[in-house]
Protein backbone atom coordinates (compact mmCIF):
# COMPACT_ATOMS: atom_id res chain seq x y z
CA UNK A 1 0.00 0.00 0.00
CA UNK A 2 0.89 3.27 -0.56
CA UNK A 3 2.27 5.89 1.82
CA UNK A 4 0.01 8.84 1.93
CA UNK A 5 3.03 11.24 2.73
CA UNK A 6 5.73 9.61 0.06
CA UNK A 7 8.21 12.28 0.03
CA UNK A 8 6.40 15.28 1.46
CA UNK A 9 8.55 16.98 4.15
CA UNK A 10 7.14 17.70 7.38
CA UNK A 11 8.59 20.49 10.10
CA UNK A 12 7.61 19.58 13.69
CA UNK A 13 8.50 21.62 16.64
CA UNK A 14 9.15 20.23 20.14
CA UNK A 15 9.88 16.70 18.55
CA UNK A 16 12.14 15.31 20.67
CA UNK A 17 9.42 14.09 23.00
CA UNK A 18 5.84 13.53 23.89
CA UNK A 19 3.29 14.50 21.17
CA UNK A 20 5.76 16.05 18.73
CA UNK A 21 7.43 12.47 19.01
CA UNK A 22 4.79 10.55 18.43
CA UNK A 23 3.60 12.61 15.00
CA UNK A 24 7.04 12.71 13.53
CA UNK A 25 6.61 8.93 14.25
CA UNK A 26 3.39 8.77 12.54
CA UNK A 27 4.29 11.14 9.55
CA UNK A 28 7.34 9.08 9.04
CA UNK A 29 5.73 5.91 8.98
CA UNK A 30 3.53 7.49 6.30
CA UNK A 31 6.71 8.24 4.36
CA UNK A 32 7.47 11.64 5.00
CA UNK A 33 10.96 13.36 5.78
CA UNK A 34 11.12 14.74 8.96
CA UNK A 35 12.43 17.84 10.12
CA UNK A 36 13.05 17.20 14.03
CA UNK A 37 13.40 20.27 16.74
CA UNK A 38 13.81 19.83 20.46
CA UNK A 39 15.34 22.28 22.64
CA UNK A 40 17.80 19.83 23.77
CA UNK A 41 20.40 17.72 21.60
CA UNK A 42 20.03 13.96 22.76
CA UNK A 43 15.92 13.73 22.47
CA UNK A 44 16.31 15.23 19.11
CA UNK A 45 18.92 12.79 18.09
CA UNK A 46 17.16 9.70 19.19
CA UNK A 47 13.83 10.72 17.20
CA UNK A 48 16.17 10.91 14.39
CA UNK A 49 17.72 8.05 14.71
CA UNK A 50 14.70 6.14 15.34
CA UNK A 51 13.19 7.72 11.92
CA UNK A 52 16.78 5.88 10.06
CA UNK A 53 16.26 2.77 11.69
CA UNK A 54 12.66 2.53 10.27
CA UNK A 55 14.32 3.34 6.94
CA UNK A 56 13.12 6.79 6.82
CA UNK A 57 14.84 10.03 6.27
CA UNK A 58 15.25 13.29 9.02
CA UNK A 59 17.34 15.94 10.36
CA UNK A 60 17.99 17.61 13.52
CA UNK A 61 17.27 21.41 14.22
CA UNK A 62 18.62 21.78 17.70
CA UNK A 63 16.91 25.38 19.82
CA UNK A 64 14.61 27.27 21.64
CA UNK A 65 11.48 28.12 18.97
CA UNK A 66 11.53 31.57 20.68
CA UNK A 67 15.04 32.43 19.68
CA UNK A 68 13.96 35.04 17.05
CA UNK A 69 16.83 33.65 15.14
CA UNK A 70 15.42 30.47 15.34
CA UNK A 71 12.50 29.98 12.60
CA UNK A 72 14.32 30.84 9.76
CA UNK A 73 16.96 28.35 10.72
CA UNK A 74 14.14 25.68 11.16
CA UNK A 75 12.77 26.04 7.13
CA UNK A 76 16.44 26.67 5.76
CA UNK A 77 17.25 23.46 7.18
CA UNK A 78 14.33 21.87 5.41
CA UNK A 79 15.26 23.65 2.07
CA UNK A 80 18.94 22.71 2.39
CA UNK A 81 18.18 19.39 3.02
CA UNK A 82 15.75 18.11 1.51
CA UNK A 83 14.06 20.70 -1.26
CA UNK A 84 10.66 21.69 0.21
CA UNK A 85 8.27 22.12 2.93
CA UNK A 86 4.94 20.61 2.79
CA UNK A 87 3.73 19.86 6.40
CA UNK A 88 4.35 22.52 9.31
CA UNK A 89 3.25 21.79 12.51
CA UNK A 90 4.01 24.28 15.77
CA UNK A 91 3.66 21.94 18.48
CA UNK A 92 6.60 23.28 21.00
CA UNK A 93 4.81 24.41 24.53
CA UNK A 94 5.07 24.12 28.14
CA UNK A 95 3.20 25.23 30.98
CA UNK A 96 4.04 27.83 33.67
CA UNK A 97 1.03 28.30 35.85
CA UNK A 98 -0.34 30.74 38.42
CA UNK A 99 -2.84 32.43 39.35
CA UNK A 100 -3.63 36.08 37.65
CA UNK A 101 -2.12 37.96 40.73
CA UNK A 102 0.07 35.89 41.68
CA UNK A 103 2.05 35.94 38.08
CA UNK A 104 4.70 37.84 36.88
CA UNK A 105 5.20 39.51 34.08
CA UNK A 106 7.62 36.65 32.59
CA UNK A 107 5.35 34.10 33.08
CA UNK A 108 2.83 35.82 31.15
CA UNK A 109 5.64 36.87 28.27
CA UNK A 110 6.95 33.54 28.56
CA UNK A 111 3.82 31.35 27.67
CA UNK A 112 3.14 34.25 24.89
CA UNK A 113 6.44 33.74 23.35
CA UNK A 114 6.23 29.78 23.23
CA UNK A 115 2.61 29.76 22.17
CA UNK A 116 1.47 32.35 20.17
CA UNK A 117 4.76 34.57 18.57
CA UNK A 118 7.14 31.59 17.96
CA UNK A 119 4.57 29.95 15.35
CA UNK A 120 4.11 33.43 13.85
CA UNK A 121 7.70 34.04 13.21
CA UNK A 122 7.76 30.01 11.87
CA UNK A 123 4.74 30.74 9.44
CA UNK A 124 5.85 34.12 8.35
CA UNK A 125 9.27 32.40 7.12
CA UNK A 126 7.50 29.49 5.40
CA UNK A 127 5.53 31.61 3.14
CA UNK A 128 7.89 33.22 1.21
CA UNK A 129 9.38 29.66 0.71
CA UNK A 130 5.34 27.92 0.14
CA UNK A 131 4.79 30.61 -2.41
CA UNK A 132 7.29 29.78 -4.39
CA UNK A 133 6.75 26.22 -4.78
CA UNK A 134 3.28 26.62 -5.46
CA UNK A 135 4.16 28.85 -8.37
CA UNK A 136 6.72 26.24 -9.30
CA UNK A 137 3.84 23.39 -9.18
CA UNK A 138 1.44 25.34 -11.06
CA UNK A 139 3.89 26.06 -13.78
CA UNK A 140 4.72 22.62 -14.21
CA UNK A 141 0.82 21.80 -14.30
CA UNK A 142 0.07 19.93 -11.14
CA UNK A 143 -1.27 20.58 -7.88
CA UNK A 144 -0.01 20.08 -4.58
CA UNK A 145 -1.66 20.65 -1.03
CA UNK A 146 0.23 21.87 1.51
CA UNK A 147 -0.10 21.50 5.38
CA UNK A 148 -0.13 24.01 8.66
CA UNK A 149 -1.63 22.24 12.19
CA UNK A 150 -1.41 24.57 14.86
CA UNK A 151 -1.96 23.08 18.45
CA UNK A 152 -4.45 24.84 20.85
CA UNK A 153 -5.62 23.55 23.71
CA UNK A 154 -8.96 23.17 25.38
CA UNK A 155 -7.45 25.72 27.79
CA UNK A 156 -7.77 27.92 24.82
CA UNK A 157 -10.97 26.97 23.58
CA UNK A 158 -12.82 27.26 26.94
CA UNK A 159 -10.33 28.96 29.65
CA UNK A 160 -8.95 26.98 33.03
CA UNK A 161 -7.89 28.55 36.40
CA UNK A 162 -4.63 29.05 37.26
CA UNK A 163 -3.19 29.50 33.03
CA UNK A 164 -4.57 32.49 31.79
CA UNK A 165 -1.14 32.91 30.50
CA UNK A 166 -1.13 29.55 28.95
CA UNK A 167 -5.09 29.61 27.49
CA UNK A 168 -4.83 33.35 26.38
CA UNK A 169 -1.59 32.00 24.33
CA UNK A 170 -3.37 29.11 23.14
CA UNK A 171 -6.84 30.58 22.04
CA UNK A 172 -4.47 33.08 20.36
CA UNK A 173 -3.44 30.44 17.84
CA UNK A 174 -6.98 29.63 17.22
CA UNK A 175 -6.87 32.98 15.57
CA UNK A 176 -3.67 32.70 13.63
CA UNK A 177 -4.98 29.71 12.19
CA UNK A 178 -8.43 31.01 10.90
CA UNK A 179 -6.59 34.33 9.70
CA UNK A 180 -4.01 32.10 7.75
CA UNK A 181 -6.51 29.65 6.19
CA UNK A 182 -7.62 33.00 4.65
CA UNK A 183 -4.62 34.43 3.41
CA UNK A 184 -3.23 31.10 2.20
CA UNK A 185 -5.77 28.89 0.70
CA UNK A 186 -4.99 30.75 -2.44
CA UNK A 187 -0.65 29.01 -1.94
CA UNK A 188 -2.94 25.72 -1.99
CA UNK A 189 -2.10 25.72 1.96
CA UNK A 190 -4.70 24.20 4.57
CA UNK A 191 -4.22 25.81 8.03
CA UNK A 192 -5.86 24.12 10.73
CA UNK A 193 -5.74 23.52 14.21
CA UNK A 194 -5.99 20.61 17.07
CA UNK A 195 -7.08 21.51 20.99
CA UNK A 196 -5.67 18.86 22.72
CA UNK A 197 -7.77 18.00 25.92
CA UNK A 198 -5.61 15.71 28.59
CA UNK A 199 -2.72 13.50 26.91
CA UNK A 200 -0.28 12.01 28.85
CA UNK A 201 3.04 13.45 28.63
CA UNK A 202 5.75 14.43 31.02
CA UNK A 203 4.17 17.64 31.93
CA UNK A 204 0.85 16.54 33.02
CA UNK A 205 2.48 13.59 35.59
CA UNK A 206 1.43 13.70 38.97
CA UNK A 207 2.57 16.83 40.31
CA UNK A 208 3.85 14.46 44.15
CA UNK A 209 6.54 13.29 42.28
CA UNK A 210 8.59 16.22 42.38
CA UNK A 211 9.42 16.11 38.43
CA UNK A 212 10.74 20.13 37.24
CA UNK A 213 11.75 20.76 33.49
CA UNK A 214 14.71 22.99 32.53
CA UNK A 215 13.00 24.90 30.21
CA UNK A 216 14.38 28.76 28.94
CA UNK A 217 17.07 28.30 31.77
CA UNK A 218 13.79 28.52 34.17
CA UNK A 219 13.42 24.97 36.70
CA UNK A 220 9.97 24.54 36.30
CA UNK A 221 7.74 22.71 38.15
CA UNK A 222 5.72 20.21 36.40
CA UNK A 223 3.06 17.91 36.92
CA UNK A 224 -0.83 18.10 37.88
CA UNK A 225 -2.32 17.68 41.54
CA UNK A 226 -3.15 13.90 41.46
CA UNK A 227 -6.46 14.41 42.83
CA UNK A 228 -7.33 17.05 40.32
CA UNK A 229 -6.41 14.37 37.77
CA UNK A 230 -8.27 11.85 39.07
CA UNK A 231 -11.33 14.59 38.94
CA UNK A 232 -10.55 15.48 35.42
CA UNK A 233 -10.46 11.34 34.41
CA UNK A 234 -14.39 11.46 35.40
CA UNK A 235 -14.97 14.05 33.17
CA UNK A 236 -13.92 12.30 30.03
CA UNK A 237 -16.87 10.37 28.50
CA UNK A 238 -14.31 8.13 26.86
CA UNK A 239 -12.82 7.11 30.78
CA UNK A 240 -9.58 7.35 30.13
CA UNK A 241 -6.60 9.79 29.24
CA UNK A 242 -5.15 10.26 26.15
CA UNK A 243 -1.92 8.88 25.09
CA UNK A 244 0.68 10.82 22.47
CA UNK A 245 -0.51 8.05 20.15
CA UNK A 246 -3.90 9.47 20.12
CA UNK A 247 -2.73 13.41 19.99
CA UNK A 248 -0.69 12.38 16.92
CA UNK A 249 -3.08 10.45 15.08
CA UNK A 250 -5.76 13.98 15.14
CA UNK A 251 -2.65 16.15 14.45
CA UNK A 252 -2.05 13.30 11.03
CA UNK A 253 -6.14 13.62 10.03
CA UNK A 254 -5.06 17.30 9.14
CA UNK A 255 -2.04 15.80 7.12
CA UNK A 256 -3.72 13.57 4.98
CA UNK A 257 -4.63 14.14 1.46
CA UNK A 258 -8.24 13.06 2.70
CA UNK A 259 -8.58 16.59 4.32
CA UNK A 260 -7.02 18.49 1.08
CA UNK A 261 -10.16 20.48 1.25
CA UNK A 262 -10.61 21.29 4.82
CA UNK A 263 -9.04 24.45 6.14
CA UNK A 264 -10.09 27.01 8.55
CA UNK A 265 -10.54 24.39 11.22
CA UNK A 266 -10.17 23.55 15.04
CA UNK A 267 -10.80 20.14 16.23
CA UNK A 268 -10.76 19.57 19.86
CA UNK A 269 -9.23 15.99 20.53
CA UNK A 270 -10.12 15.13 24.18
CA UNK A 271 -11.96 12.16 24.50
CA UNK A 272 -15.63 13.63 24.03
CA UNK A 273 -15.00 16.41 26.84
CA UNK A 274 -16.46 19.77 25.36
CA UNK A 275 -15.39 22.18 27.85
CA UNK A 276 -14.07 23.05 31.79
Amino acid sequence: MKQKLNRKVALVTGSGRGIGRATALKLAGEGARLVINDLDEGPANEVVKEIRWRGGRAVACIGSVTDPEFADRFVKTAMDEFQSVDIVINNAGYTWDNVVQKMSDEQWQAMIDCHLTAPFRILRATQPVIKKLNEADREAGRRVVRKIVNISSIAGLFGNAGQINYAAGKAGIVGMTMTLAKEWGRLDTTVNCVAFGFIETRLTVAADSGATATIEDHEIKIGINRELKESILRTIPLGRTGTPEDAAGAIYLFCAPESDYISGQCLLCSGGVTGI
